[in-house]
């Protein structure tokens, strides 16, 4: 699960949807996070994008694991209110499962549960949770080092602190309004990768 994960900003039109496919070369995976859309309407969004030539296993499903199961997707991103990591385990033992977490103990606990990766944050300010406290450097330094699975870092991230959030032992960046709020979302989208890409090459070295 290393590298960029583009999440859904739950408003996607159909001409968000479309520049999905035209900037895969810049992402790793795709997470549909479309909280307020139907099972049908998500079945849709992922047909047109393996229609549009986005792999099935790049692709993450927020909450439902129903619908990702259905269509071969990757895995699924569970929430506070989603089904219990375990229970999904149980039931689904091939699909990929994400947790989302915002603390040391429940990263703990969702890769005891079962969970193959987890989305920690949020790390820097974000327009998506005004007035919220960011958890900072130091929360994501912990839970990289007292967990085994993937660590993938949400909230703020821009091309300007891939590296910082790299350096405290993520596996890779989440991104969402960095994307689709920007002016320019292919440009941006480039920028991410370049720098994700430079640093990688920095460790393999």
């Amino acid at each position: 699960m290393h590298g960029i994960h583009l999440i859904s900003n739950g408003r996607l039109t159909e001409r968000d949807l479309r520049l999905v496919p035209e900037n895969i070369d810049k992402i790793d995976f795709i997470h549909l996070r479309e909280k307020s859309k139907t099972a049908k309407e998500i079945l849709e969004m992922i047909e047109y994008l393996l229609e549009a030539g986005v792999p099935a296993d790049r692709i993450i499903i927020n909450d439902r694991t129903d619908v990702a199961w259905v269509k071969k997707c990757r895995g699924v991103q569970l929430a506070f209110h989603s089904i219990p990591v375990a229970d999904v385990r149980h039931s689904f033992p091939d699909i990929s499962i994400g947790k989302s977490v915002h603390s040391l103990d429940e990263a703990i606990v969702a890769e005891q549960n079962g969970a193959d990766f987890l989305l920690y944050g949020h790390i820097f300010s974000s327009n998506s949770k005004p007035g919220i406290a960011p958890r900072g450097i130091t929360g994501l330094t912990a839970v990289n080092e007292n967990v085994s699975i993937p660590v993938i870092a949400i909230g703020g991230i821009t091309e300007h602190n891939i590296s910082q959030v790299l350096d405290a032992g993520a596996s890779g960046v989440a991104i969402m309004s960095g994307m689709w709020d920007a002016e320019d979302s292919h440009e941006a989208l480039k920028r991410y990768r370049e720098v994700f890409d430079m640093r990688k090459e920095e460790y393999l070295d």
